[in-house]
């Protein structure tokens, strides 16, 4: 019987030839993340870690710290990524979120198996990686480089059809969530397959394989092609192994998703499922107050591109703050070089450092009682960004920026 892209990965890093769902198995990492100290290892007497080329230590979160106990925090990571050697510590200031940092600067490349204590490491699954959150075990998995496992049931999606040029990753993504729910792949394995998939750019394959675990998933991977190694081109640590699913792979399920007449989509509160067409919604004129245009799910310079186009010699609405917070410091660079900042700026943006930003409900763009943000980031629970009487509408940057413009949220096809 064939495999599966993640059980071909699990395969490899187990040293099997073949490895089946519900299978246990012990893994070796490829690499981990870190963000902060792990009291485990000083109770233990651990003086090393398992490589420390491989162990990454990131500032992401409350960065710059808003506050004497995130700052306190920040060194603690700093102080611990001193006593271990860590390598590859990024300080805010010359970093930006772990999802983004760690390909920008060579820690993934296909075939890897790449885990972390941040929910939405499966963004490495565009790569052609396995990545999966973990909590409890890393101190285990700093220590010894290694993961025991269940192997997951793998489902697939066939992303069919063409799709428009109006729409993006996350437009697929909020019609998935939409169509399937929130729990379609608890604990499994999700592989995009399809001519949409090849059609995807390799942002908004990103923005799917980060948004995998908003369906439950435990990785969200994709197939590479030119598009995954013209990015990882010059930057890989490692030489890849990139991973296709065998023609008999066994699937739990399979799903097939039209994509040619998708539309614009925007997930009100407070449940990425509760997604709906931008245009079902425009007519309620559902008045917005933050436009934030960031996080590890949508902040790169294609995200940041599409706002700048509509928000060109246009303003953003008197009654609405916008806040643009890039996903690294690669992309702030870039566009800076490009231009775009100056149009967010006349436009009456605010450009933020990079970072997780107002996403998590740290700082940067906290909502008071009664507002309402359209949000490019992954997750709409209440309380999520400020206030739990608050809340976030998800939508791709084209809706978010279309929407600062209006006031209320819109579809961004008037503008585009």
């Amino acid at each position: 019987m064939g495999m599966t892209m993640a059980e071909k990965i699990l395969a490899s890093r187990s040293g099997k030839s073949v490895v089946a769902p519900g299978e246990y198995v012990w893994a070796k990492v490829d690499g981990t993340g870190v963000f902060g100290p792990i009291p485990m290892m000083e109770e233990l007497g651990i003086e090393q870690v398992y490589d420390t080329a491989r162990v990454y230590a990131v500032d992401d979160h409350f960065a710059p710290s808003p506050t004497v106990e995130r700052a306190n925090a920040h060194k603690a990571l700093k102080d611990f990524a001193t006593k271990y050697g860590i390598e590859n510590y990024f300080e805010y200031g010359r970093h930006g979120i772990l999802h983004q940092v760690f390909p920008e600067h060579g820690y993934v490349s296909p075939g890897d198996l790449i885990v972390s204590v941040d929910s939405h490491s499966t963004s490495y699954g565009c790569f052609n990686a396995m990545g999966a959150p973990i909590m409890e075990e890393l101190s285990f998995v700093v220590i010894t480089g290694q993961l025991w496992m269940r192997v997951p049931p793998s489902i697939k999606f066939t992303l069919a059809g063409t799709l428009p040029a109006y729409c993006v990753g996350k437009d697929v993504m909020l019609k998935i969530a939409a169509d399937y729910g929130t729990d379609v792949a608890v604990y499994k394995s999700v592989e995009f397959l399809g001519p949409v998939a090849a059609q995807l750019s390799l942002g908004s394959r990103f923005t799917m394989s980060n948004m995998g675990v908003e369906i439950g998933a435990k990785c969200a991977i994709f197939e590479a092609d030119d598009k995954t190694y013209e990015f990882l081109e010059g930057r890989m640590k490692r030489e890849p192994q990139p991973v296709s699913p065998d023609p008999d792979a066994r699937y739990e399920a399979e799903y097939t998703v039209d994509c040619t007449n998708l539309e614009p989509m925007v997930a009100l509160p407070h449940d990425p499922s509760n997604s709906h067409p931008v245009a079902a919604v425009e007519s309620e004129r559902l008045r917005v107050d933050q436009a934030f245009l960031g996080s590890c799910t949508n902040a790169r310079v294609e995200d940041i591109a599409v706002a700048a186009k509509i928000l060109q010699g246009r303003q953003v609405h008197p009654d609405v703050r916008m806040i643009v917070t890039p996903a690294s410091s690669e992309v702030w660079h870039e566009c800076a070089r490009l231009g775009y900042w100056e149009v967010l700026s006349a436009a009456g943006a605010m450009i933020t450092n990079p970072g997780c930003g107002a996403c998590p409900g740290g700082h940067l763009g906290l909502l008071a009682d009664q507002e309402r943000c359209i949000s490019s980031s992954n997750r709409n629970f209440q309380g999520r960004m400020g206030s739990p009487l608050a809340e976030v509408c998800l939508a791709s940057p084209a809706t978010v920026a279309a929407s600062a413009i209006k006031g209320y949220i819109a579809d961004p096809r008037e503008f585009m």
